[in-house]
């Protein structure tokens, strides 16, 4: 796994081999934030990463000069790689929380510029992810959710869709 992009660029993440997840490819990535180079400024922005796994999409938003991101990881181990990182890289900006991201948003009151959230493909409570990331008010005004997800899922009927994106197999549903 590469950094595409930012101050970081061509650096690579070591993926641990006893890792137990399903890491956005590169393609996937590159791919994803080509689309948000063209509808948000990182600059000052804060972030969180739902179901972080690798932490890959924190660190490339960090290396493109995002203030600040949360990481929400469930597993122990992904979220010392996750931190382990941080630190490797010198980023400052970035923060791993072992929590369930389902706890996590209901108890959080914080309020973000981007939330993306990679959850595993087979989890149940899937769809219910955009409707408590706006019940809870979760966004900036102007800010964005963005939803990977397998084709099996389509978000086009709801009330803060935007587009979605495919990669391959990888679907990125926006919400505004």
């Amino acid at each position: 796994m590469r950094i595409i992009s930012g101050t970081l660029k061509g650096r690579s993440l070591l993926v641990p081999k006893n890792f137990k997840g399903r890491p956005t490819t590169d393609f996937a990535r590159e791919g994803l934030f080509n689309v948000l180079n063209n509808l948000v400024d990182f600059h000052q922005m804060e972030v969180l990463d739902l179901f972080s796994g690798t932490g890959a999409f924190a660190i490339e938003c960090l290396s493109r000069g995002v203030d600040s991101v949360t990481c929400v990881e469930m597993q122990a181990l992904h979220v010392k790689f996750i931190a382990d990182n941080f630190k490797h890289f010198n980023l400052t900006g970035g923060h791993a929380i072992k929590a369930d991201v389902f706890k996590h948003l209901l108890q959080n009151p914080a309020k973000y510029d981007l939330i993306f959230a990679d959850p595993p493909y087979n989890l149940d409570r899937l769809a219910e992810l955009p409707n408590i990331i706006f019940e809870k008010q979760m966004l900036h005004e102007e800010g964005l959710f963005i939803l990977e997800h397998p084709k099996t899922f389509h978000f086009a009927e709801h009330p803060h869709f935007l587009q979605e994106r495919k990669y391959s197999n990888v679907h990125f549903s926006f919400f505004q």
